[in-house]
């Protein structure tokens, strides 16, 4: 379910999302107030000459009132063969926006994640900064982040068998240090049921650079229902021994959309 590869590979989803910037700017479109957003979750068993097990599950939401925009999204990931546990990680952030303009706006974010098998124990970073949104139409949006943070992390070097099991681990001490912090997104209604969506972001300090990228189409079923396909990378520029710096992961989602608009 998930395999190494290079940093360049981010580029695809990045340079499409660059050509959006050339768009031109619509008028902004009111949001519904009240909380929305989707959960997803896929799973993978294999039975037979090669036996593995493969599961993810996702939870993005948002709440507006007024100006003010809070986000928050829990992922889960877990990869297991025959024998071992090939893949587990956990990661959550929260983010809130305040619009102090038609287009642009301050934020504040806390983002963690928890890998067994990327070299470190934990990251967790804390940014804040400003946002601007460079199309924000019905069809097609894109705003970027630029900010700076401060970085909490400890990293842990893993022994592993010929196979690659991993049969121990050593962790390293806990440091910090400051951060840049860098995101774009985008999202491009292609037709009345799919959607193109792109999620990038880059946190990048002393010790180490960290880059995420999640690219997914979505086609919906009906209005509560989608299924999604999706890409990501996951990217650590000084991983401890025995951990590679980059992971692919392909999906296959089914995706249940909800609702819950609240005047306030």
């Amino acid at each position: 379910m998930m395999r190494r590869t290079r940093l360049p590979s981010l580029c695809t989803a990045g340079a499409a999302m660059a050509l959006a910037t050339s768009m031109t700017y619509a008028d902004n479109v009111t949001a519904p107030m009240g909380w929305s957003g989707k959960g997803e979750a896929g799973l993978v068993l294999a039975r037979g000459n090669a036996d593995t097990t493969s599961a993810n599950a996702k939870l993005d939401a948002m709440d507006i009132v007024n100006d003010w925009k809070h986000t928050v999204h829990v992922g889960f990931l877990y990869g297991r063969n025959v024998s071992f546990a090939t893949a587990q990680r956990l990661e959550g952030a929260w983010q809130t926006d305040y619009n102090f303009g038609k287009q642009a706006f301050v934020f504040g974010s806390v983002a963690g994640e928890n890998d067994r098998f990327d070299g470190f124990v934990y990251q967790v970073t804390f940014a804040t900064g400003l946002g601007y949104k460079f199309v924000d139409s019905d069809t097609t949006k894109l705003s970027g982040t630029l900010g700076m943070g401060y970085r909490r992390l400890q990293s842990e070097e893993l022994f592993k068998t010929p196979d690659g099991r991993v049969y121990a681990r050593i962790p390293g001490e806990s440091t910090s240090d400051g951060v840049v912090s860098a995101g774009l997104e985008y999202l491009q209604q292609v037709t009345q049921t799919t959607k193109l969506t792109d999620k990038f972001q880059v946190q990048s300090g002393g010790q180490n650079t960290a880059v995420a990228n999640d690219f997914a189409v979505v086609v919906n079923v009906n209005a509560s229902l989608a299924l999604s396909v999706g890409y990501g990378i996951r990217y650590n520029s000084n991983p401890p021994v025995g951990t590679k710096t980059t992971d692919q992961l392909t999906t296959v989602n089914l995706v249940y959309n909800f609702n819950s608009p609240v005047k306030k």
